[in-house]
């Protein structure tokens, strides 16, 4: 008998509603094998099948994830389910309600396997800042995952997980898929739910799926998104008349325009990344797309705007962790109300999250708003400026999702700014607002490189194409191919 977990998501849906798979035999084969992993990917697992579904039926076998299990970062909110967002100040908390993307995936048949380690409220890019402890990246266990997705990435790499959700602020679902060399897709700002999410930035949160292969990820950006939530004023929802989401089956890319942006491209990218990419652009030629440089100016400021943005809105998110509207209180004894905010959040935040929520806060305070704050949103605008007239001109936007390959453990914290240069090259789209999938494109020192495809908002459906004819024509392996011991691991 074919072994389950080498089954895709498709593949292992389509086995449960024939009845040639049974969902708790699908369960117990990625739990027993999550429960013994080394990689520190989950913070919580269920003990079966049902034990998440938290007052709602177990699903039939004729859904379209008809029981398929699935890895959940720790920031989306579960019904009844430990959701501490990899925090020590949430650490414990039960919500009383389950996240909208969450609900649907489970409305669409699938089951959840367990709760994935991330950054610390999804502030990093290596998921080294949890209060659970560092992930390590199935292909090199002294080497990080990417973050803050890191452990939904490499729950996924590693084979516990068919596949998982994870959330995308400056690149976060993107560049941990791409350090473990499985597929992440940022959709369009809006047209997931961030009902149930623990935020960050609200502004350009976004939930996006990981899997092992581009039509997974398209079968769960399907079942994520829907109509607009009326619990999230951000949402927009998706409209299945003017956007119709089928799964992907192209196989050429005649008459594709895509479009290089040579402003992301300097100084940083490591040449073995380079040399994957520029081999991935002519496998890309060889099916019919057109290759051109392109200019975004204003690109190369999103690093900046971005470290200003995100932490204004991050210190503002994070301000009613107090101990006495949400969060872990600090036990102290006397000391008065600010006493008892400054205990309670000196022991609750990690460092990462401390120095985010006090650049932040700088950047809106009196006296430099204007100076900061205002002239970041000014960059931003400029970018989708540039970002629309890109896309007058080509259909996609390709670069490498991450300037290096996966780095070691404790490389780089003690240097913030090269830690945070890591998304150089996926912060320019989440500015942008626009749809965005990384996907693996070769090796470069045993490692996996990712690929970075984009088109304008709502055109996820061309990036799946192009993303799906191209993943079959680059024929990666996805089984990690070494660990820390350099042994060979197999799925």
């Amino acid at each position: 008998m074919t072994d389950p977990i080498s089954l895709s998501v498709v593949e292992a849906a389509a086995a449960l509603r024939r009845g040639d798979l049974g969902q708790d035999e699908l369960f117990a084969a990625y739990r027993d094998r999550a429960a013994a992993d080394d990689t520190n990917a989950f913070t919580w697992l269920a003990d079966d099948a049902g034990s998440a579904l938290a007052g709602r039926d177990r699903p039939g076998t004729d859904s379209v994830l008809a029981g398929v299990p699935l890895a959940i970062k720790d920031l989306f909110c579960i019904e009844g389910v430990p959701t501490a967002s990899a925090s020590n100040i949430l650490r414990g908390y039960l919500p009383p309600y389950t996240a909208t993307a969450v609900r649907r995936l489970q409305d669409a048949g699938a089951t959840v396997l367990g709760k994935t380690n991330q950054d610390e409220f999804a502030m990093g890019s290596s998921n080294e800042n949890s209060a659970f402890g560092p992930v390590r990246n199935p292909w090199d266990r002294e080497r990080v995952p990417g973050g803050s997705s890191g452990g939904s990435a490499a729950a996924v790499a590693a084979g516990l997980a068919p596949a998982s959700i994870g959330t995308d602020t400056g690149g976060s679902v993107r560049q941990p898929a791409a350090l473990c060399g499985v597929v992440g897709l940022k959709p369009t700002y809006g047209t997931v739910s961030r009902f149930g999410m623990i935020a960050f930035a609200s502004s350009l949160d976004q939930a996006g799926p990981i899997a092992r292969n581009v039509a997974d990820t398209a079968l769960l950006f399907r079942a994520m998104t829907g109509p607009a939530d009326r619990n999230d004023s951000t949402s927009i929802g998706w409209d299945t008349n003017s956007h119709p989401l089928d799964l992907p089956t192209a196989e050429r890319l005649d008459g594709v325009r895509i479009g290089v942006p040579v402003d992301l491209l300097g100084e940083g990218i490591e040449p073995g990344v380079r040399a994957a990419f520029d081999a991935a652009l002519r496998q890309a030629e060889g099916l019919g797309a057109t290759v051109v440089e392109i200019a975004l100016p204003h690109a190369r400021h999103a690093l900046a705007a971005y470290y200003l943005l995100a932490p204004a809105e991050a210190s503002s998110n994070l301000a009613r962790f107090d101990g006495v509207r949400y969060g872990n209180r600090a036990d102290i004894d006397g000391g008065g109300l600010v006493e008892l905010y400054t205990r309670t959040r000196h022991d609750g935040f990690g460092p990462e999250v401390k120095r985010r929520i006090m650049l932040g806060t700088y950047a809106l305070s009196s006296g430099f708003y204007d100076a900061y704050y205002r002239r970041a949103q000014q960059v931003r605008t400029k970018i989708v400026e540039d970002f629309r007239a890109a896309h007058e001109t080509v259909d996609l936007i390709a670069t490498p999702t991450s300037p290096t390959v996966a780095w070691k453990l404790g490389e780089r914290t003690d240097d913030p700014v090269a830690m945070y240069q890591a998304d150089v090259t996926t912060l320019p789209f989440s500015l942008a607002g626009v749809p965005a999938i990384s996907l693996p494109c070769g090796t470069s020192e045993g490692l996996p490189v990712g690929l970075q495809l984009s088109g304008p908002a709502f055109s996820e459906q061309t990036i799946l194409d192009a993303a799906h004819a191209l993943e079959a024509t680059l024929g990666f392996d996805g089984t990690p191919a070494r660990t820390g011991a350099g042994t060979k691991e197999t799925r």
